[in-house]
């Protein structure tokens, strides 16, 4: 059977519908960096997931190929996820869309080294006919963390933020967002397939000890 991320990270991927704290680990994606609301079509978010997964994909099925990479081993690929900033530095903006700075990701296994990753990117702009030249390799370390699940539309998210609010501040904490500490959203569900008052979204903010 596949390894499935979800599945054997329950604690990342799985949170309750109330707030836990969670020490992450440094974690390899692909990513994509742009700007702008992610809802404009032709925008720059909707190239970047194209390119996203014509990469994870080309990952997922080089053992297919002549393409052999050490470790291998067949896996279901993750979900997509984000990290989200104001362009003028602040913390995540839900009114004014336009101003976001996003990191779009999808996570690698551990066994795709940076050459691998290289190979992927090269294979699938020339099979798929498309630039993948955006994507890069990158190593995010979150650490200490406050994730909760958010059901709904992403636009209703800031209520489930305060209940994270309220609870670290109740707990001793504090929000650490800054230029490299980011808004971090993980989407579970498909909003071509799900109405929007069945989404689910980890959501997960840097904090810090006060």
């Amino acid at each position: 059977m596949a390894f499935d991320f979800k599945k054997e990270f329950k604690e990342y991927y799985m949170p309750k519908n109330k707030p836990q704290i969670v020490d992450m680990p440094p974690v390899n994606y692909i990513a994509v960096r742009g700007k702008g609301d992610p809802n404009d079509e032709g925008g720059e978010y909707k190239k970047a997931i194209e390119v996203l997964y014509a990469v994870a994909y080309t990952l997922k099925m080089s053992y297919k190929t002549d393409y052999k990479i050490d470790g291998f081993f067949e896996y279901v690929v993750p979900p997509l996820e984000g990290f989200w900033q104001t362009d003028n530095g602040g913390v995540f903006d839900y009114a004014d869309k336009s101003q976001l700075k996003w990191i779009s990701v999808i996570r690698l296994p551990d066994f795709v080294t940076v050459k691998d990753f290289q190979w992927a990117v090269d294979t699938a702009s020339r099979k798929k006919k498309i630039d993948c030249s955006a994507a890069e390799f990158l190593t995010i370390n979150e650490g200490l963390c406050v994730q909760i699940m958010h059901s709904g539309a992403y636009d209703d998210e800031p209520a489930t933020v305060k209940i994270m609010d309220d609870f670290i501040s109740g707990n001793g904490y504090k929000n650490d967002m800054d230029g490299e500490r980011l808004h971090h959203e993980i989407y579970l569900s498909d909003p071509r397939k799900t109405p929007p008052e069945k989404w689910k979204t980890v959501i997960r903010h840097p904090i810090s000890k006060i």
